[in-house]
């Protein structure tokens, strides 16, 4: 007698390291986090030397990081596990919302900026959106960086004019935080159609990557 074989196979859970000081938001953050089927926690931290060893020992898919951590801050921390682990992805989860702060936290690498107390939703997608490679700004942190930029220049507005409708619209969404997969569904798209306007995207604005994009969009005025 034959059979049929069917593939069950599941999607392999994204691997988080939380790295966190505070015993009770470690604890509340693990708990919300491995109530998610696409979640699995492989290890915790509680300061940033101690992060950058297990980094390395787990190698996981992405950091769920602080900021103020003792012995190394999470910047810091941030910075060497990128060197090290380029593939490892770092989503900053802080109370720690300055300018100087959020524009440390981009320029050492991290993939995407959650403030805490947000929904455990958004949470999650800024995890997804950096396990895909793409870069998820709080709208507080969005903020911030507004405040931090200067007013547009002629080459901002240049290469903005050059996108678009459908750019234009995948842009403001991208500025949303919001990743590819997403993105088509708010645009009826499929996720290789956004991919493709993504990357267009980035070329007209000779950007390297999503942050350096959304920066642009915002120093040009196009997301309020």
């Amino acid at each position: 007698m034959s059979t049929t074989s069917y593939n069950t196979a599941k999607a392999s859970p994204i691997r988080i390291l939380i790295v966190e000081d505070d015993p009770m938001m470690q604890l509340g953050l693990e708990q919300s986090l491995t109530n998610q089927e696409q979640i699995e926690v492989v290890g915790r931290a509680d300061d940033g030397y101690l992060a950058i060893e297990e980094a390395q020992r787990l190698k996981p898919d992405v950091i769920v990081m602080d900021i103020g951590l003792p012995r190394l801050d999470g910047i810091a921390a941030t910075e060497k596990i990128k060197a090290a682990l380029p593939e490892v992805r770092v989503v900053m989860l802080t109370s720690h919302t300055s300018e100087n702060e959020v524009i440390a936290s981009l320029s050492s690498g991290a993939d995407a900026f959650c403030v805490k107390g947000t929904t455990v939703e958004r949470l999650l997608a800024a995890i997804e959106a950096a396990h895909e490679g793409a870069s998820y700004l709080d709208p507080q942190v969005a903020r911030r960086v507004m405040d931090h930029l200067k007013a547009p220049s002629p080459l901002d507005m240049g290469a903005i004019s050059q996108l678009s409708e459908r750019e234009l619209e995948v842009l403001k969404l991208m500025v949303e935080g919001k990743s590819n997969p997403e993105i088509a569904a708010v645009l009826y798209l499929s996720p290789n159609t956004v991919k493709t306007h993504v990357r267009g995207i980035m070329n007209k604005l000779a950007v390297d990557d999503r942050v350096q994009a959304a920066v642009v969009a915002l120093r040009a005025g196009l997301v309020p």
